[in-house]
């Protein structure tokens, strides 16, 4: 069954006017101002089976403006809407409000990864094959919570409209302040103020929902119930890290990486992953960080020895750490790991090979598990909307969209989140990573973890979730399910919880 909201007008193109609008809006030389009308819907129902349970839902693709102060739309914003319809009480049904990251990125990547109704059809490890497409998800969290999957000003269908200035859209605290608002909006016009409400972002969505807790708190009166960081970035909490500090965190990833590719010693080769990681961890916070302190004062004799054990834990020879002063990057350890072989290894999943012009050199040539993920969404995402969603029209969905320079100055949101925490008692944080992810590795991510909040009052609502997976954690089958349910108890605690009286 499908119904139309009145102002979907892509869906009446053959009307006179409508037509000639968009003819225009297609001309040679305007290509860049084509756009959605701002205010459209177009809904359909469904059902899924999710844990053995039949769901039956709601769909409702479509867009909202932003407005400015005064009052004229100057973006239309693409959201896709999932509601399950047999519920009694919606007045405390929980929404879940899904950005992806980037910046620039559309919020394909968990809508039909992670958490949505529907899956991108992959194999059991999470790589894509062909035909391309999607089929349901038995692990959806739809059963406990509505969804709404937002993209950003110009990712998917998203565009800035008129002669709107670009420039108040792209930045870390422009971003937080227009989606803020356009939330705030959106929640009013479908009536969820007294919902239990959760934020959920990947990697730069990190960044935006950590910003927009503290902003939808303190300029919104907006309390949220959770934030979900899945493979997080730094969230602005210390000055930019030096490079060896930096390099210094990703140890215990290329550990994971160098496991997973049988490079380490037969030793820690032969332990199980999660055995030999601890090992690394440790290594890395009581000797590894001290030591490369001392820069370039570091003793020869304990450089050499610290070389030793970087390479035991990194799969790499002593040689190549001691070319890097002890502090290998991410870049040569993508390229030097499987160099001997003929490989690099994926930036956000160092379980996918790539093959390279040469052997030589340090850094790859192509990301070989995002050119392998981008094959799989965009045609998936494009038949989705429009074929099973209804939603018609010519504008190219922008799985990655023109958002620079993106203004990175002011970033304070780690603290926005500490802050949003410590003035609102019933606001949990659960962490979500992979394990092979080298872009937002897991050890820096539990780093931020322990320095969000140092006086250690809010560790309780603190949680910490990884996964033998990459970036995507979520695209291996085995941990779709485990973060899936994660995630669904993360929702039900963090509810039940705000049902009793708050206290430190």
């Amino acid at each position: 069954m499908r119904s139309f909201h009145p102002l979907f007008l892509v869906r009446f193109a053959h009307l006179p006017v409508v037509a000639a609008v968009l003819l225009a809006l297609a001309a040679p030389g305007r290509a860049q101002e084509r756009h959605l009308p701002p205010d459209t819907t177009v809904t359909t129902t469904h059902e899924v089976t999710i844990r053995g349970q039949r769901v039956p839902y709601r769909a409702t693709a479509g867009t909202m403006p932003v407005w400015n102060d005064d009052g004229k739309p100057i973006a239309a914003l693409f959201y896709t809407h999932y509601a399950r319809t047999d519920v009694a009480d919606r007045s405390q049904r929980p929404l879940l409000i899904s950005f992806n990251g980037g910046p620039g990125s559309a919020s394909v990547w968990m809508h039909l990864g992670y958490t949505g109704p529907k899956q991108l059809v992959i194999d059991p490890e999470g790589y894509p094959i062909q035909p391309y497409g999607t089929r349901d998800n038995p692990h959806s969290i739809l059963d406990v919570a509505d969804i709404v999957y937002v993209d950003p000003v110009n990712t998917g269908f998203s565009r800035v409209l008129g002669e709107a200035d670009p420039k108040q859209f792209f930045g870390v605290n422009e971003d937080v302040a227009y989606l803020a608002d356009w939330i705030d909006a959106w929640v009013s016009r479908h009536g969820y103020w007294t919902s239990p409400k959760f934020l959920i972002g990947e990697s730069y969505g990190t960044t935006r929902v950590s910003g927009l807790a503290g902003a939808l708190q303190n300029r919104h009166w907006m309390y949220l119930n959770g934030v979900v960081l899945v493979s997080p970035t730094d969230l602005g909490l210390e000055p930019p890290a030096t490079r060896a500090r930096s390099e210094v965190l990703k140890l215990p990833y290329y550990t994971a990486a160098a496991w997973y590719h049988g490079k380490l010693p037969p030793d820690l080769q032969a332990m199980d992953l999660e055995e030999v990681l601890p090992l690394a961890e440790r290594f890395t916070v009581e000797e590894y960080l001290p030591a490369l302190a001392y820069g370039g004062f570091l003793d020869a004799d304990r450089k050499q020895g610290l070389a030793e054990e970087v390479a035991r834990f990194s799969g790499l020879s002593v040689d190549f750490v001691l070319d890097y002063n002890v502090a290998v990057p991410a870049s040569a350890f993508w390229k030097e790991l499987l160099r001997d072989e003929g490989f690099t290894i994926g930036r956000l999943d160092s379980r996918y090979k790539g093959i390279d012009r040469t052997d030589g050199g340090e850094r790859y040539d192509y990301p070989p598990e995002l050119t392998s993920w981008n094959h799989a969404f965009t045609p998936a995402i494009n038949h989705y909307l429009r074929e099973e969603l209804g939603f018609k029209t010519d504008l190219q969905y922008n799985i990655f969209g023109p958002v620079s320079p993106w203004n990175r100055e002011g970033d304070e949101t780690g603290e926005n989140l500490r802050q949003a925490m410590a003035q609102n008692p019933f606001l949990r944080v659960l962490f979500q990573v992979g394990y092979y992810d080298g872009a937002t590795d897991y050890f820096s991510a539990k780093y931020t973890m322990w320095n969000l909040d140092p006086s250690g009052k809010l560790r309780d609502r603190l949680a910490f979730r990884a996964y033998r997976s990459g970036h995507m954690m979520y695209l291996r089958e085995e941990d779709l399910a485990a973060s899936n349910d994660h995630l669904r108890r993360f929702i039900l605690d963090a509810t039940a919880a705000a049902r009793q009286p708050a206290k430190y």
